[in-house]
């Protein structure tokens, strides 16, 4: 593949891709993405490259998935290619919804072994209904159980199940490894590198519409920030083209206009952002001086003035209350404990994260976080316990509508892989929590593929069951489906806990003599308080209990009193296993280093709201 170095020039729309790669959570994308760049020779020959290199957040990086939308551009020949590697995991959709607006067409991966899974569902109706035409890679067709036939025809089902037209429905099909760095047009193709990909991408992909000679248009769909110059609204330009120095106008959500001055346009080039002196239509950029500028904002040319319209994003359906933290160990651990700290560090989030709501709450000292999921919520309350931040978290809640007065709630598909001999105890416990069964199928290899369809509430706090239930062996994977009617209740957890009477440290001797009562969440030397969660109770009752008593001493010694004590391992919580096990009565305590669990302590504004 020869080698292409950028001029400094404007690229016509003719000779721009736009492209996305979206597909269902661990289907292949950022390893994909890792082929391309590295096959556009845009690293050194001694530059050292990471495994999955797009995944630049420290959290991305310890999940295994993707959380923000990433721009990068690679060049094929004398084309310039901008690519966005999209999450796959439905609670980040807000991401996949805005960056679609960018581009001209989408490569959807779909695994060879697993074929279409839910999350691939959701992207594709996304990019369907903006009329965008996929390109379909089968992905990761070298693995020993890969049948690319099968995978192809249940995609092409799914095409046609979400109403996709003619064209649509006409897509390109591509097989490739990502992690085998080789792509071909048939199965009998040689498999050597990824131009086969590249060429389709040429070939099939339209260039973005647009003239360079129309006056300078462009809409805000991501931000970022820089220290030197501030926030960057990043877009692909509409129309026109731009320069540093150039003034334009800001028109926000209301219509009204601010005029500005371009302090900065930077372009990508592989994983770097390069500072451009211009920018032309079809290019996806960012722009430096617009200090206020919001997600959503129309930037034009100041003699012709436009409003486009707003970025309109699906409803939250989780919502969390976030607390001040007034445990005993308040400021012991975190730096950031107060309320009006924890309120600008939202407020500061919700700029750039539109699917994010920060509602004000009847009290002072807490703020109503609304998110599109558990996980959407676990990744902001753990960037913020990296960042020293210290509060309460309480069980998330189900956003509740009202139309025509009947109550509606969020339900949920869920997929579910098992081994045969687990799939009565799932089957049971679904149905338990309300859920319907939709498909039921078992392949040749005793592994049964469940569909359900249940309320979100139904799956709250399911998850860790379901592994232990499963022994680690089962697959479950859920995107929010639509709304429908209230179910009214759900069982919950069916087991009590073990409060701590005492403030101090536990012991080994109260540690032993209480774990026969259940599972415990601490171990010996841990510092536990009056009203803390220290252990899962065996029965459904909560269980007062103290950790914290040494064995009594005597001057006596005699043989055979001093027992071996054999203490299992306390359970470990991660943030997301502990807002999953929590019930409503309960509070998570988030403190950089730690994770406690504690019973509510109902404050003097909730006891006059209860009456």
């Amino acid at each position: 593949m020869t080698e292409f170095k950028p001029e400094k020039k404007v690229f016509t729309p003719e000779k721009i891709r736009n492209i996305a790669i979206i597909a269902h959570i661990d289907h292949g994308k950022t390893t994909m993405l890792d082929s391309l760049l590295k096959q556009s020779n845009i690293f050194r020959d001694n530059e050292k490259v990471p495994e999955r290199v797009m995944d630049s957040y420290d959290q991305e990086k310890e999940r295994g998935i993707t959380i923000y939308a990433k721009h990068t551009s690679i060049f094929f020949e004398d084309y310039k290619i901008n690519i966005i590697d999209t999450p796959g995991h439905a609670d980040f959709s807000g991401e996949v919804e805005r960056v679609l607006g960018l581009v001209n067409c989408v490569l959807l991966l779909v695994d060879a072994q697993e074929g279409p899974m839910p999350q691939t569902r959701f992207v594709l109706s996304q990019a369907l209904k903006m009329g965008l035409c996929p390109i379909v890679v089968l992905n990761k067709i070298d693995r020993p159980h890969a049948d690319p036939d099968r995978a192809l025809n249940l995609t092409f089902d799914l095409f046609v199940e979400l109403g996709a037209n003619d064209d649509q429905l006409n897509f390109p099909i591509c097989y490739a490894s990502g992690l085998g760095g080789f792509a071909a047009m048939d199965l009998k193709d040689p498999r050597v590198d990824m131009q086969p990909l590249f060429e389709l991408i040429i070939k099939a992909v339209p260039h973005p519409p647009g003239n360079l000679d129309l006056p300078f248009l462009m809409q805000a769909a991501t931000l970022s920030y820089d220290d030197f110059v501030g926030r960057q609204a990043c877009g692909r330009i509409l129309e026109g083209k731009i320069k540093k120095g150039d003034q334009i106008t800001r028109v926000d959500k209301d219509g009204h206009p601010t005029q500005h001055k371009v302090q900065r346009i930077e372009g990508y080039l592989g994983l770097k952002k390069i500072e451009v002196e211009e920018a032309g239509v079809g290019d996806i950029v960012s722009i430096s001086g617009i200090p206020d500028i919001v997600i959503g904002d129309t930037l034009c040319d100041p003699t012709h003035i436009v409003h486009l319209p707003p970025i309109h994003l699906a409803e939250p359906t989780l919502s969390i209350e976030m607390m001040v933290n007034n445990g005993p160990f308040v400021g012991k651990d975190g730096k950031h404990v107060t309320m009006n700290k924890i309120r600008d560090r939202l407020i500061q989030e919700r700029k750039a994260n539109i699917s994010l709501k920060v509602e004000e709450t009847y009290r002072d000292d807490a703020a109503r976080v609304c998110g599109r999921g558990e996980l959407h919520l676990a990744v902001l309350i753990e960037a913020m316990r990296r960042e020293n931040y210290e509060f309460t978290i309480s069980k998330p809640q189900v956003i509740i509508k009202e139309e025509g007065g009947v109550k509606q709630e969020p339900y949920e598909v869920v997929h579910i892989e098992v081994p045969q001999a687990y799939s009565g105890t799932v089957i049971e416990e679904l149905s338990r929590r309300k859920g319907e069964m939709r498909a039921l199928a078992t392949n040749e290899h005793d592994i049964t593929t469940i569909e359900f369809f249940i309320p979100t509430r139904g799956l709250m706090g399911y998850r860790n069951n379901f592994l232990t239930a499963t022994r680690g062996l089962g697959i479950l994977t859920s995107i929010f489906d639509s709304y429908g009617p209230h179910k009214g209740e759900i069982p919950g957890r069916p087991n009590g806990v073990m409060i701590s009477n005492s403030l101090g440290k536990a012991t080994g001797y109260s540690c032993f003599s209480v774990q026969e009562r259940g599972s415990l969440f601490v171990g010996p030397g841990d510092e536990v308080y009056e009203g803390m969660i220290v252990g899962e109770n065996s029965r459904d009752n909560d269980l007062i209990v103290n950790v914290i008593k040494g064995k009594p001493l005597t001057n006596v010694r005699a043989s055979g009193s001093d027992e071996n004590i054999i203490l299992t391992p306390p359970r470990n919580f991660t943030l997301e296993q502990a807002i999953d096990f929590i019930q409503d009565d309960e509070l998570v305590e988030v403190t950089p280093h730690f994770i406690r669990l504690r019973k509510r302590a109902l404050s003097e504004a909730d006891r006059k709201r209860k009456g």
